[in-house]
């Protein structure tokens, strides 16, 4: 059964909750970071992107880095930009995208939840990325960003959180610059989080949405830290780390294209015959065209947009990777037809989100950049829990969560 934890969450002041928030470490490069905080004192990017304190180009492994992620954090305790809850909480955290809200219990998951296998993951994660986050943790000796995780939703949850978002104000209640709202409350009665925390525990697994590598890098380092304590008794702060948990009936993954720069040696009209002679195509036009059903494809190619299904025979819905559009586009063009056949090395291909719309794909197509674009349709929560359930691996770009979330609103001090 799955642990929820409530703990003393460090926050911003209210008047600098907007301030302080950030986007994700990983969704910016160092020179984006550096943009994005300048003239912004309280961004938590100082913190969780140390390396903008030095100058462009600076190595953001260095350990004078990890240095100075410590000192700023000690920074933003000092000046009161960061202040401690007093006693144990829990809180809800909400995002607006598109007039859709979400809302996730924030609270801290459990090393060994993770260690055991009650927390679920569908990818694989890289030894560097995760050293990466580990030095941070290790180094602040806390979780400065939560991670995303989703769960089989339960009714009682649902209803509480509904009442409690009714009668209560937030705390935080912002829109950032992307246009996304974030609302934050506090749960602070005992008996709340009691109830939150028992009923949690009727959840059997959990899943990780987005962030495996700081995941597993809060895991490894809580590992690491009882194993140095004589004295460990399994209460420790170590022993947990900063999650939002959403209820699997409230997310939506957004689909996940791809780009090839070349057609492998052939002219587009031998690209496309030859695929027409492979899949069934349904229409063509200058439009946008949108994928409307599971393994239904959708590509632009010299101004055009083309919609086609795969046969019957392509795909086997029994297996969950075979069963996966992402599979199916690799193993019948991907791999035999453009002769891509290392998605994560392979440099003639590339990845883009859908939240940046179609009129990325065909952009970068009509800039001769890339020459052909596949838009997916997106994956759904129940293929994600079958991969994971299955312990399967999700192949390379598959998912996309947005709105991603905000870092920044609360942070877990190990100890």
């Amino acid at each position: 059964m799955a642990i929820l934890k409530a703990f003393k969450g460090l926050r911003p002041r209210t008047d600098l909750a907007t301030q302080v928030a950030s986007r994700p470490y990983d969704v910016l490069n160092s020179e984006e970071a550096r943009k994005e905080s300048e003239g912004n004192p309280y961004s938590l990017l100082h913190i969780i992107k140390p390396e903008i304190a030095f100058e462009a180009g600076k190595d953001e492994h260095a350990p004078d880095v990890y240095d100075k992620a410590v000192d700023k954090f000690k920074e933003f305790q000092k000046e009161g930009w960061l202040e401690q809850d007093n006693e144990d909480k829990l809180y809800i955290y909400a995002q607006t995208m598109n007039g859709r809200t979400q809302y996730g219990i924030v609270g801290c998951a459990a090393v060994d939840d993770y260690l055991n296998g009650v927390i679920k993951k569908h990818e694989l994660t890289r030894a560097d990325k995760e050293e990466d986050r580990m030095k941070h943790v290790r180094n602040t000796q806390a979780n400065m960003e939560p991670v995303f995780f989703s769960y089989p939703a339960v009714d009682a949850i649902d209803a509480y959180v509904e009442k409690f978002v009714a009668d209560h104000k937030p705390v935080y209640d912002f829109v950032a610059e992307d246009g996304f709202g974030h609302h934050f409350w506090v749960i602070d009665k005992p008996e709340d989080i009691r109830f939150i925390s028992d009923q949690f525990a009727k959840v059997s697994n959990t899943y990780i949405a987005d962030g495996h590598h700081r995941t597993a890098a809060a895991a490894l380092v809580g590992k690491e830290m009882r194993e140095k304590n004589p004295n460990h008794t399994g209460d420790e702060e170590y022993n947990f780390f900063l999650a939002v948990h959403f209820p699997d009936n409230q997310l939506k993954i957004i689909d996940y294209n791809r780009l090839v720069k070349d057609l492998n040696g052939m002219s587009s009209d031998q690209f496309i015959n030859l695929l027409k002679t492979k899949f069934d195509f349904v229409d063509s036009s200058t439009e946008e065209l949108t994928p409307e059903k599971l393994h239904q494809f959708c590509m632009y190619i010299e101004g055009k947009w083309y919609r086609f299904d795969a046969k019957p025979e392509m795909c086997n819905d029994d297996d969950p990777i075979q069963g996966l559009d992402v599979t199916i586009l690799s193993e019948h063009i991907l791999d035999p037809v453009l002769g891509i056949k290392d998605l994560r090395r392979d440099k003639r291909i590339d990845f883009v989100g859908g939240i940046r719309g179609l009129g990325e794909l065909s952009r970068r197509v009509d800039s001769d950049e890339m020459k052909v674009a596949f838009a997916l349709y997106p994956v759904s929560m129940q293929q994600l829990v079958n991969i994971a359930d299955t312990d399967n691996i999700m192949p390379p770009k598959t998912t996309w969560f947005e709105p991603k979330l905000r870092s920044g609103l609360v942070v877990h001090k190990l100890q």
